[in-house]
Parts: structure tokens; C-alpha cells; sequence
């Protein structure tokens, strides 16, 4: 049974040498935690319920190197309950089934209750998750889960329901420079013994760089000392060259199955149909460089061709398609040009999202009269029990008129006048005379 296995220092000893320094340096009370005011303040909730050990269930949720799995094994520590914490990396059911077992069983002699955390909760699919769910909703253990990934879009909504969210706030740069400063001084957990001494310029610019996440920090620092040679008097000085080569370089902060995915491709659209195609070129090419798929992106333009820009340009949509085709078709890294090309042609189109909400409106009338019969005159008449006589006097046929056009309703009798497309300023479309002919109602 896997038990705790993250955390088998939970009594106070300290974590073995050979474990990662940002393993060592683990903050051991809530007290050391840092940058999470928000949840560990004197008053807030979340300190109360785990001090007064009434836990919940529930998910932290923030960006990497805040201290989320840190926070759970506090909380874990802190409980009367039986703490046993699984990775949603290498686990599955047949783990879950087996902590079940054995929480039914503890309750039952016991009558102690156990917490399961998830760490990268996001990492299980739906059926998995979907296996958690009766034992949340029947209480067989309080379920902590941790995920750098939005839980709206990662975590089923049953389950959701279920767990309170909690958001651990990105780290600050002096956070970070604290980190650093501890786990220079700290003999038992941190690299005291190696008598190193960082300068200030290079605290900072790892502090900043790191963009908040502790574990980058830390275990940069680590090969940093480490490969910093002593001095005759033992000393350790690490400068700012060895920390950008133990960096190597800046690590793109982009997770193309989370929040950064949304955000980016949210700028980037935002861009386009704000006409401004610089900056549409600037998130494209922050995508590009962080390994985004140039297909997700091209078939996030082909929607917009059609929403935002539409009948004030109906070329748009031949080219987004043909962008789409020749990305296919080549591959990176030449799709970057075509991709480029119908970004920049798109932003620079006019816009209109005349078609976008004249489907919605006839959409939202299409779910009011589901039963509304078709009109006789336009049925067809091949389905009809009556001759075909009749039905052609019914019926209009537009090419029997001039201009093919001719004045009959095509509606519903509940319907009747109903508008639901309104040209843009832009659109110049060659059935305008028909559509001036129309009635203005809208009733």
C-alpha cells in the first residue's frame, strides 16, 4: 500500500542529503510558508479549519513551485486523520480501490479518517476521477488534490462540486530572494555546510527569472554552489555567470494543456479581431517558440474568419482554410510563414459578426417553436398526401418572377417578419436588394 511515501519526514527528522534541495528546504509549519497570506492569515478560513482539524475536501490550485504540495503535507501533518498521498502521475483505480479498502476498514476499527492527496490531480482522465467521486460523496476519505491547471477545465464538475477551490498566489521575487538567503545559511536542509556566499546582482536575477516557482530556484542554486570551486579559506562564491550557466537559459513559462494554452490563444485572437496585427504577431509568436500546436491555432483562426470577420470579408474564410491546408501540408518550422500571412491578412480585414448573431437569434427561436410545423406551402411535396396541383398554387416559385424574387413567407405563422440577420456596415452582398424588400419587424 502506498502510504505517505512523499513525505516520510512528516515527524520533524530531516530529509535525506541526497533528495533535491528544494525537497530539503520544505517549509515544516504553516508559519514558514511564504506568499500565502491570503489563505494562512490568522483569520482566514482555510488556517481555521485545519487548525481546528474540521478539513474538508478541496483542490490548490497555482502555478509551479508555490508550495502546493508542501501545503497539503502540512495539513496532512496537522490532522488526526490517516494522511496517504498518491501521484496522479504514476497511479491509477486499482490504487484508489486499495485506499478505499483500507479506509472503510480504518473507520471501521478505528473509527480515524483519512485524507487522500492527488498531487497533479490533473494528470487523471475522467473515468478515474470518476471513480473518486462516490467515496468524496460518501465521506470514505476527505480528498486533497493539487494542480497547476485550472480545475474548471481539468477536473470534472461532479467532483468540483464537491471540494472547495483554494489559489496559492504566484511567489515574489523577494520570496524567492528569502528562499535563496535560507538555504544558504541553513546547515541541517539547505547548503551551509559548503560555506557558499551568493552576490546580491545574482540572487536577484535568479529570483526574477524563476518567475515565482520556488523549485526552479532552489535546485538551480543547489547545482550552482555545488559547482562553484572553494576558495583556499573554503568559501564558495557564486556570481552571476555561474547562475545563468547553471540555468542554461530562461525555461518558457507555457503549459500547452493548461491555463497558458487559454490565455495565450485568448491574446492572440483578441488581437486579430482588435485589427491590431502586431500584436497578433507577438502572441503568435510566443505560441510558436513555446511548442504550441500551429494546428490549434489555425483552427482557432478559421473560427474567427467566420465569427468576426464573415460577410465583411467572405474571402477571409478561403484563406484561413487554405492557411490551415498548407500548415498541414509543410510542417513547422515553415508553417510559421502561412500562419503569419492569415494572421496579418485577418487583422487587417473589416469585421462583422452579422452571421455570428443571426444564428444565435435563430437559434434561440429554433429551441421556443421545436414544434412549430413547416408551413404547407413549403413542404415537400413528395411527402404530401394532397396533388400536386395544389401545393404548386401554394407555392411561389421565384424563378416565374422577375429578378427571381418574390414576396411570400418563408417563416413559421408564429414567426412571421422575424429578423434575425442585420448586414454589417462592410457587407456588400448581391441579395441586398432582396433583403431591403424585407419588413422591418423584428416582433
Amino acid at each position: 500500500m502506498i502510504r505517505q511515501y512523499m513525505f516520510d519526514y512528516t515527524d520533524g527528522s530531516h530529509p535525506p542529503t541526497y533528495q533535491p534541495l528544494a525537497t530539503r528546504m520544505r517549509p515544516q509549519t504553516l508559519d514558514e510558508m511564504l506568499g500565502q497570506s491570503h489563505l494562512l492569515g490568522k483569520d482566514c478560513v482555510f488556517r481555521k479549519f485545519v487548525e481546528d482539524d474540521e478539513i474538508p475536501s478541496f483542490v490548490l490550485w497555482g502555478p509551479p513551485g508555490t508550495g502546493k504540495t508542501t501545503l497539503a503535507r502540512l495539513v496532512g501533518g496537522k490532522s488526526k486523520s490517516h494522511f496517504i498521498g498518491l501521484s496522479g502521475v504514476s497511479s491509477g483505480v486499482a490504487d484508489i480501490r486499495n485506499i478505499v479498502t483500507e479506509a472503510q476498514n480504518l473507520v471501521r476499527a478505528t473509527g480515524q479518517q483519512t485524507i487522500l492527496f492527488i498531487d497533479e490531480i490533473h494528470r487523471f482522465n475522467k473515468s478515474q476521477q470518476d471513480v473518486i467521486l462516490p467515496y468524496v460523496e460518501d465521506g470514505v476519505f476527505i480528498l486533497i488534490g493539487a494542480t497547476t491547471e485550472n480545475p474548471g477545465f481539468e477536473i470534472i464538475a461532479p467532483l468540483l462540486s464537491r471540494s472547495r477551490v483554494f489559489t496559492l498566489e504566484k511567489l515574489t521575487s523577494k520570496h524567492i530572494e528569502i528562499l535563496i538567503n535560507l538555504a544558504i545559511s541553513d546547515w541541517h536542509r539547505g547548503l551551509g555546510s559548503y560555506f557558499p556566499i551568493i552576490e546580491d546582482k545574482a540572487a536577484k536575477f535568479l529570483a526574477d527569472i524563476v518567475e515565482g516557482d520556488a523549485r526552479l530556484a532552489l535546485n538551480t542554486l543547489d547545482i550552482a554552489v555545488k559547482a562553484t570551486r572553494p576558495s583556499s579559506d573554503k568559501v564558495r562564491l557564486v556570481n552571476l555567470a555561474i547562475i545563468e550557466d547553471a540555468l542554461q537559459r530562461k525555461i518558457v513559462s507555457f503549459r500547452r494543456d493548461g491555463d497558458d494554452h487559454y490565455n495565450f490563444i485568448s491574446a492572440f485572437i483578441k488581437s486579430v479581431r482588435g485589427c491590431d496585427p502586431d500584436a497578433a504577431l507577438y502572441w503568435l509568436a510566443r505560441m510558436l517558440e513555446a511548442g504550441e500546436d500551429p494546428l490549434f491555432i489555425a483552427r482557432r483562426l478559421v473560427v474567427l474568419a467566420a465569427e468576426d470577420i464573415g460577410l465583411a470579408n467572405p474571402g477571409a474564410l478561403g484563406v484561413s482554410v487554405a492557411a490551415q491546408q498548407a500548415i498541414h501540408f509543410v510542417g513547422l518550422p515553415e508553417a510559421r510563414i502561412p500562419l503569419a500571412e492569415v494572421t496579418v491578412y485577418l487583422a487587417l480585414s473589416h469585421k462583422s459578426n452579422s452571421v455570428y448573431k443571426a444564428i444565435d437569434l435563430a437559434a434561440k427561436d429554433a429551441r421556443k417553436t421545436s414544434q412549430e410545423p413547416v408551413p404547407f406551402h413549403l413542404r415537400n411535396i413528395n411527402s404530401m398526401a394532397i396533388g400536386e396541383v395544389d401545393y404548386r398554387k401554394a407555392y411561389k416559385y421565384p424563378h416565374d418572377f422577375p429578378g427571381n424574387v418574390v414576396d411570400q413567407n418563408y417563416l413559421p405563422l408564429s414567426l412571421q417578419s422575424r429578423k434575425y440577420y442585420f448586414p454589417g456596415m462592410h457587407e456588400n452582398l448581391p441579395t441586398e436588394t432582396k433583403l431591403t424588400n424585407r419588413k422591418d419587424s423584428n416582433s
